[in-house]
């Protein structure tokens, strides 16, 4: 069986005001109470989806009543129509925002039959990430009870030719409209269209899984065809709910039932609106130690190896710069450098470490902390990811970022994962 199934997918009544509907993901603006308070100011008149999700913003605060509340909230909404089945089909995506003009995605449902989030597990659907397992079981109490899922993860695919959604959306007047809005909140925008014959478009993705292509696109015979962009503790979730599930299940039933498949968007890594960009590091209370130890990590000499083989990165120390190398392959790059990082906490506990996602800012934190060491990181390159994953596993948790939060996807579609 193909790792994508045909799912009914439902969509709000075509009546409602579909720019209160969608809401941001529920992992964006963490630490900012003022976007939600103004999100639920806005969506307060109408059917919303930010009544059927837990922003995490407020979990650890009233998780059990708010989860009840939810849960009800989708029974709700299922039971009195305001969800719309619109049968077996996918959903072609195009989003537009202030930082790109399209973002291409299609709308559809995988098996959690073949995904794995253990770094030394093979599956055709892999996280691209290390995923933190303390952070699962909440996320498992909110989805136990759950009528319908309101996916948010985005899963990236390899098409270099851009055959499968870029044709798609050549075509897109042959397709029925089935939403053109303004999303909220600075969203964008956001346009689909409901593709019935999901065969041919299973087809399509499954001659990247061909021995051919794998050989030729990733230097390796070990087949993968999704690697989890964003969402992915959302995943692992859905997969540790069918997990519970399954147990009671007979072998017809497992098949069937709609829990073991999860929604999901899945875009061209190829696509013009995806852009990787780096996340940078900066380290506290690291000495001249760590220092040396940094500047070894990339083993040639870069005077005699060849250019192609390194990439020069920068070291941060107050108001001064210095250059350091790392190989040329980004992902392995990242690795180092933050398993490096690591392992030098471990034996000194007074260090730690930050994320930063711009230079700019990064030069500013080195210049007011002392005894900070910040280093530039690279962003990963598309065409080393996949083969970087096949081989190695998942990078560590914060190796690459895909845009601006209000990019990210918003609750729209839905996904019957309850038998009622």
């Amino acid at each position: 069986m193909s790792v994508i199934k045909g799912q009914h997918i439902y969509l709000p009544r075509r009546q409602l005001d579909l720019s209160k509907w969608a809401v941001i993901a529920c992992d964006q603006f963490t630490k900012d109470e003022e976007y939600w308070q103004a999100l639920r100011s806005y969506t307060s008149d109408s059917p919303t989806a930010l009544d059927l999700i837990f922003p995490e913003i407020y979990l650890s605060r009233d998780n059990s009543e708010r989860i009840k509340t939810i849960n009800k909230n989708m029974l709700t909404y299922y039971q009195n129509g305001l969800l719309q089945d619109e049968g077996l089909c996918m959903i072609l995506v195009n989003r537009s925002t202030k930082q790109h003009k399209q973002r291409l995605g299609i709308v559809m449902a995988v098996d959690l039959e073949e995904y794995s989030f253990k770094v030394e597990e093979p599956a055709l659907i892999k996280a691209s990430e290390i995923t933190i397992i303390d952070r699962i079981p909440a996320r498992v109490e909110i989805r136990k009870d759950a009528v319908v899922e309101l996916p948010h993860i985005l899963l990236f695919y390899d098409d270099r030719e851009l055959k499968i959604a870029e044709n798609l959306f050549a075509k897109k007047d042959e397709l029925e409209k089935v939403y053109d809005f303004t999303l909220n909140m600075e969203g964008g925008h956001i346009s689909g269209y409901k593709i019935k014959d999901i065969n041919s478009v299973t087809k399509q993705f499954d001659q990247l899984l061909t021995p051919e292509y794998i050989q030729k696109t990733f230097n390796t015979n070990i087949p993968m065809l999704f690697a989890v962009g964003d969402g992915n503790h959302s995943l692992a979730t859905a997969k540790e709910h069918w997990n519970t599930i399954k147990a009671n299940l007979t072998e017809e039933e497992k098949i069937a039932h709609p829990a073991r498949y999860v929604l999901v968007e899945a875009i061209n890594i190829h696509d013009k609106g995806i852009k990787f960009s780096p996340i940078h590091r900066v380290v506290f209370n690291a000495g001249r130690r760590f220092l040396k130890g940094l500047k070894k990590l990339y083993k040639e000499n870069p005077k005699k190896a060849p250019e192609s083989s390194y990439i020069k990165q920068k070291i941060l120390i107050g108001d001064k710069e210095e250059e350091f190398y790392l190989p040329s392959n980004t992902p392995l790059a990242v690795k180092l450098v933050q398993d490096y990082i690591n392992k030098c906490i471990e034996k000194r506990f007074e260090m730690a470490v930050d994320c930063v996602y711009d230079e700019k800012s990064l030069k500013e934190v080195c210049s007011k902390k002392p005894n900070s060491i910040g280093i530039t990181l690279p962003a990963i390159n598309k065409d080393q990811l996949f083969e970087f994953i096949i081989k190695h596993g998942s990078l560590p948790r914060k190796s690459f970022s895909i845009g601006e939060p209000r990019e990210m996807r918003y609750y729209l579609e839905a996904h019957k994962i309850k038998l009622i």
